[in-house]
This record gives structure tokens, C-alpha cells and sequence, in this order.
């Protein structure tokens, strides 16, 4: 009997699959830890050669470094930076038809000897443009050719055989993602410009502008911080569903106060209804939480959580309401972005 047939036969037990699996974690994530130890000026390089670029980054890799580039090129291009892939194969038979002379290159191998990467790398310097390598070694083919090189090192792949790309595929994952996000951070990239790129589902309607959910002046009760309680609430009923909330304003029409169905059932409880034809401001909350118009929705959901407010109203760079983000309105949103647990018709 051969010894992957006897093998097959003893048992791969759920405490020694877990053993497994958190030896195999352990060495991704020590490789991890050491390759951030060792992270020196070179990575700094390419940050300056990448977020520089005029034009695009043009990632390639082969095999697993190539899906590893897929990604990378993806979170580039959702973090302000310009990136598509191009396989090296396809890229020798035509593809560097897209490459325009103000691109720069990522280039993904771990050997950093990949036979269709050093064909390409002679190509690449006629045209002067400039390479980042992520590599093992500076001293392969790739290292020596690249204007920048971040090396991963000599790294021992997780696994029983230790053959199959993983802890390298790991440490390439993580040093693409450092260098899309330093160069976002490089480049100042707003929230805001995350959520142009981003309008689809439930991190678009998070990441929404507040302009878009909140409920305009024509939706909201408002009124002068001088009328009595009684006024305000007999005078200024709204049709549809109304909010929890009255905003009060002074005489120039800035943001004064605030008056929640709360304020009025705290009075009627404490029986204080002279209270009711008395000026409104004498019991609204002074100086109430605000947000501006063009903060993302994320920031209001914030402001609502930690402070356990029901109502905050938007106002202008003067002070003045310009409408009013309502809870109720929110969990609206994120219902509509929830998977429907109803099964499939």
C-alpha cells in the first residue's frame, strides 16, 4: 500500500483541521508582523512613484501575484488613484496598446524571474516609464530593473507541502493595500470622493451626502423661537409623517433651538400646561447638535448614535436650517439595504 493511500485512511480529525488552520494563520500573520518591521524608505519611493503618476498605474502579475493585482488595481482605483490590470502575456500580443507615456507600472512576482515579466521589463524601460516591483528580493531580475522595490523577503509558504502560493500572495495583499491607502492619504482623498465612487448598496447609502436624506424646510416643523408651545403646535402641523422635532429659529432665521416631542411630554407629566402659552424658547434645547449639508450620511448616523438623538438638524455656513436628518428616515434607508430573509418564490 503506497503512503498517500495509508494516509488517506487515518483520520483528519476537527481538533487537528483547527490546529492546522491556526498554524496556518499563525504564519501569514508573523510574516506579516515582520514585514512591517522591515518596511524602510523603498516603500516610501514607490508611494512617490505611484501617487505622482500622471496618468495610470498599470498593475501586472502572473497567476496567484496576478489575481493579487486584480485586487490591488481595484482598491486604487476606488481610493482616487487611476489603475486598471493588464496580464503580461496579453500585454506582449497587443495590450501595450493602452499604456499612455505618463503611466507607471506595479508589478507583482515573488520570484521576480516570471519568464513573461522579464520579457517585458526591456519594453517597459524603452519607453522610460517608471516600475515598482513587490518582490522577494532586490537582487531578481525584476528588483534590479524597478525604480522602487519593496521586498517581501524570503517567506515560507503556510501549508502541509508549503508549495501553494499563500503567505507571499498574503504579504503582496497587504503591501498593495499600505500603498493605495498612504497614497490616498498622500492625495488628501475625501470621504466624500470614496462615496462618488462608491453609490451603489449599503456602503453607497452610508456613504451618502446628508443633502440627499434629509428632509427639506418644506418637511420639517419650523417656527420662531418666540411663539408660545401652543402656537407652535396648532399652527404648524405638516401632512405625511412628521418628525420628532420642531426647529426653532431667531429673528435673522438662524438655528436657535430645538423642541422635541420628549420636551412636550416631559410637560404635561410635571403638569406644568401655563407652560403651553409661554415663549417656546424658554424650554427648547439651546444650541442643539448640527451637521452640514454636504457631511455623508455615516457622520450623521455618528452624531445620532453617540449623543442618543432622534432629530438633527442641517444648517448652512450662517446658521441658518436648510433642513433636518430624522432617525426614523435612516433606519428607512439601511432596511432598504438589507438582504430580504423571505425565501426565493
Amino acid at each position: 500500500m503506497s503512503a498517500i493511500s495509508e494516509r488517506s485512511i487515518v483520520p483528519f480529525t476537527h481538533f487537528e483541521q483547527l490546529r492546522e488552520a491556526r498554524a496556518i494563520l499563525g504564519i501569514e500573520a508573523d510574516a506579516l508582523a515582520e514585514l512591517s518591521r522591515r518596511l524602510d524608505g523603498r516603500f516610501c519611493s514607490a508611494v512617490e512613484i505611484l501617487g505622482g503618476c500622471r496618468g495610470c498605474v498599470i498593475v501586472t502579475g502572473v497567476g496567484k501575484a496576478g489575481l493579487i493585482g486584480q485586487k490591488i488595481a481595484a482598491t486604487l482605483c476606488s481610493t482616487g488613484t487611476r489603475a486598471y490590470f493588464v496580464h503580461p502575456t496579453e500585454a506582449l500580443h497587443g495590450d501595450l496598446g493602452c499604456v499612455g507615456p505618463d503611466d507607471a507600472w506595479l508589478i507583482f512576482s515573488n520570484s521576480g524571474e516570471t519568464e513573461e515579466l522579464t520579457r517585458l521589463l526591456p519594453i517597459i524601460r524603452a519607453q522610460r516609464q517608471s516600475i515598482v516591483a513587490i518582490t522577494a528580493s532586490d537582487a531578481s531580475t525584476l528588483g534590479i530593473q524597478a525604480d522602487a522595490t519593496v521586498c517581501l523577503g524570503r517567506l515560507i509558504e503556510a501549508g502541509a507541502h508549503g508549495l501553494a502560493p499563500s503567505t507571499s500572495t498574503t504579504a503582496m495583499l497587504a503591501i498593495g493595500d499600505a500603498l493605495a491607502l498612504v497614497i490616498s492619504q498622500k492625495k488628501q482623498f475625501t470621504p466624500q470622493q470614496f462615496a462618488a465612487f462608491h453609490p451603489g448598496g449599503s456602503l453607497g447609502r452610508r456613504l451618502a451626502s446628508v443633502r440627499e436624506v434629509m428632509r427639506p424646510l418644506d418637511q420639517v416643523r419650523i417656527a420662531s423661537e418666540s411663539a408660545t408651545i401652543r402656537e407652535v403646535f396648532v399652527g404648524h402641523s405638516l401632512p405625511g409623517r412628521r418628525t420628532g422635532a420642531v426647529i426653532l429659529i431667531d429673528e435673522l432665521g438662524r438655528l436657535s433651538g430645538l423642541f422635541t416631542d420628549s420636551d412636550l411630554a416631559r410637560l404635561l407629566e410635571q403638569r406644568r400646561d401655563s407652560q403651553f402659552d409661554r415663549a417656546i424658547s424658554e424650554v427648547m434645547t439651546k444650541r442643539p447638535l448640527t451637521i452640514g449639508v454636504d457631511a455623508i450620511l455615516e457622520e450623521a448616523l455618528q452624531v445620532l448614535g453617540a449623543r442618543h438623538v432622534s432629530e438633527l438638524p442641517v444648517v448652512d455656513l450662517n446658521g441658518c436650517p436648510i433642513g433636518m436628518v430624522d432617525i426614523t428616515d435612516v433606519i428607512g434607508l439601511e432596511r432598504k439595504t438589507q438582504p430580504s430573509s423571505k425565501p426565493a418564490a
